[in-house]
């Protein structure tokens, strides 16, 4: 059985996952923590449980979500794995954030790469890995049917989405991803975006106006 914790981490308010089972190995995915404090909440979580890291993830490369890439690298011997497609976004970020105030350290480049149908197997559990498109070029999500949980990224919040106005965002593929990809998992999937707080497949079904009107996303 999965146990996930989260962390808020850097001035974007990104939520950093890392992701346990009954072996106590465990995933960190999307690794925010941009300074001291915010890296030591992270091994301290990690060490408060009793936890063995043995995968990094990254489900898209926007700057927020792997200023922690280099840090987990240095402490745990992980190379980062995402789509390849967002290794030029991370690039990218890294070339403008000069213009936001908010400095990140290079990633690692991976030694492999993920892609729509892998399987991401950890302990005595695993991830199916899900292309979603949209909001960045390259996004992915990690989905386990056996514990009913979703692991998305910007795709998908509370009440809410990723935005598409951003450099390699489309509208049009994240209203696909969203209602082709997100909305043919069950509704008692639980799901764990990269803001904001926990919700639920059915819950977004049902309440989500982006899901209910496409002219949103033109």
């Amino acid at each position: 059985m999965l146990k996930v914790h989260k962390l808020t981490f850097n001035a974007f308010m990104e939520n950093t996952y890392v992701v346990a089972d009954e072996t106590l190995q465990c995933v960190i995915i999307d690794p925010g923590c941009s300074n001291n404090i915010e890296q030591n909440q992270l091994v301290e979580t990690i060490s408060a449980h009793g936890l063995t890291p043995v995968l990094l993830l990254n489900t898209h490369c926007h700057i927020d979500h792997f200023p922690g890439n280099k840090f987990v690298c240095d402490t745990y011997n992980l190379l980062p794995q995402f789509h390849r497609i967002e290794l030029e976004v991370m690039k990218a970020s890294l070339d403008y954030q000069r213009f936001l105030d908010f400095k990140v350290e290079a990633s690692p480049t991976p030694e492999h790469y993920l892609k729509e149908g892998d399987v991401i197997a950890f302990g005595n559990s695993n991830f199916d890995v899900l292309f979603t498109p949209g909001h960045s070029p390259g996004s992915l999500s990690f989905y386990s049917a056996a514990d009913k949980i979703i692991i998305s990224g910007d795709v998908l919040f509370y009440g809410s989405i990723g935005r598409f106005d951003l450099p390699g965002a489309d509208g049009k593929l994240l209203y696909k991803t969203l209602t082709e990809t997100m909305m043919s998992l069950p509704d008692d999937v639980n799901v764990y975006s990269g803001h904001g707080p926990e919700t639920t497949i059915g819950f977004e079904r049902n309440n989500n106006p982006f899901l209910k009107d496409a002219s949103l996303f033109l």
